[in-house]
């Protein structure tokens, strides 16, 4: 096989040392010289690493993304050198004779050869803006989670607020709990505390705060609501930096924004996870497969077996979730509400919203692509695109129930 780097590196990475191992030329013709030594991922044995390499002559280096662990080289080495992430997957050995130096060595000689493909990297301040977005969605799901451990302890009072209040942490549900750790414990005076619409379900609140609410609950309860307090104060502050850090993306954020189920905060994961360069993906498809939304192929001679997705960008997959859920609940105007019944009826709706996903990433791709706001095909796209095919429908649907139908084009006036 052919040689493209004739000097290069592999680095097998982990928590407290690195092995390097740098393959050149040899003293004879079609022979390569492999050296392999060891290094601390302390700092300063880093940039003896790096110096190590340079002197070296090294124009390729490889390494795998071994948890976090690969951070600390990556970032000393990516200045100075053309460093590679590699996905393992990628890169991964015959098993039976494996360590971490031979390890490296297989990864010098598979890049020398140029068979490793490159991880997506995003610059530094795109890598700060992730690490914000993530932990704020962190500590929603943990917000989300305190929540549900409220709830849990309002039933084991046989306080039963959350079957007549859609949000117990709203405004009256709020005002009434904290009576409730007060030490008020009538159900016709707690109810009265609702506040606007809840002022019509009084009569169901007052049976529903009748419980056995003591002291042990007003203790716990009054621990989960500092906790979400708290969260919602740390939430807030995140979403002021991550506001101040997408200045520069205000203008894609409103191109964004004019998606079905796109909001504000599923706009900035977008532009955190994927940079907001399209340049990187060359189509849609690579783009939702680098996500983890394609299609999965598990094909072998003329049978296609049954695959799941991808492994990919469980955070963005996350925020296309919500976007997913958010515009299937729009009307059948939009494409892409039309789009999900049409689909849940015939694969499910777990698989629907799969699609949805990939529809949205798709239109995402094209919006940041060519700088221009999202054009909904509508929810009659699939069909004007073929009018016959819904005529039969029609057709079926009507016979099932018991009726003939005959179609008349509209004479033009």
């Amino acid at each position: 096989m052919d040689l493209l780097h004739d000097r290069c590196a592999g680095l097998d990475v982990s928590k407290k040392d690195v092995k390097a191992c740098v393959r050149s030329p040899g003293a004879r013709a079609n022979q390569r010289h492999t050296e392999v030594r060891t290094f601390a991922t302390t700092t300063n044995a880093l940039l003896q690493l790096r110096d190590w390499l340079v002197g070296q002559g090294v124009t390729l280096i490889a390494m795998e993304a071994t948890g976090d662990y690969w951070r600390p080289p990556f970032y000393v080495l990516e200045d100075d050198l053309n460093v590679i992430l590699v996905n393992p997957a990628h890169a991964k050995g015959l098993p039976g004779r494996k360590s971490d130096v031979t390890d490296s060595m297989w990864l010098a000689q598979l890049a020398e050869c140029g068979l490793l493909k490159a991880s997506f990297v995003p610059p530094t301040p795109i890598r700060q803006l992730r690490d914000l977005t993530r932990y704020r969605t962190t500590l929603s799901r943990e917000h989300t989670r305190e929540a549900a451990r409220l709830e849990k302890e309002l039933e084991d009072a046989g306080i039963k607020i959350s079957s007549v209040a859609t949000d117990i942490l709203g405004v009256s549900g709020r005002a009434m709990l904290e009576a409730l750790i007060a030490g008020e414990r009538d159900p016709q005076v707690l109810a009265q505390m609702a506040k606007g619409r809840m002022r019509t379900k009084i009569t169901p609140l007052t049976q529903a705060l009748v419980g056995r609410f003591g002291q042990h609950h007003a203790f716990l309860c009054r621990m989960h609501l500092d906790r979400l307090d708290a969260l919602d104060q740390d939430i807030a502050k995140l979403s002021t930096r991550i506001e101040q850090a997408l200045e520069p993306f205000r203008e894609t954020l409103a191109r964004l924004d004019t998606i079905p189920g796109v909001g504000r905060d599923v706009a900035e994961v977008i532009i955190a996870e994927t940079g907001a360069d399209m340049s990187r993906f060359p189509t849609p498809g690579h783009l939702a497969s680098w996500a983890g939304v394609a299609p999965g192929l598990n094909q072998s001679g003329e049978r296609n077996k049954p695959a799941h997705t991808r492994h990919g960008d469980h955070w963005l997959t996350g925020a296309l979730g919500v976007a997913a859920m958010a515009a299937n609940r729009t009307k059948d105007t939009t494409f892409l509400g039309a789009r999900y019944r049409r689909l849940a009826r015939r694969i499910g709706k777990l698989k629907a919203l799969v699609a949805i996903e990939h529809s949205i990433l798709t239109a995402v791709w094209h919006v940041l692509s060519e700088n221009t706001d999202y054009h909904d095909l509508g929810g009659d796209y699939h069909a004007k695109r073929d009018p016959q095919r819904a005529l039969r429908r029609i057709t079926r649907d009507a016979n099932r129930l018991g009726y003939t139908v005959r179609f008349d084009p509209i004479q033009a006036a």
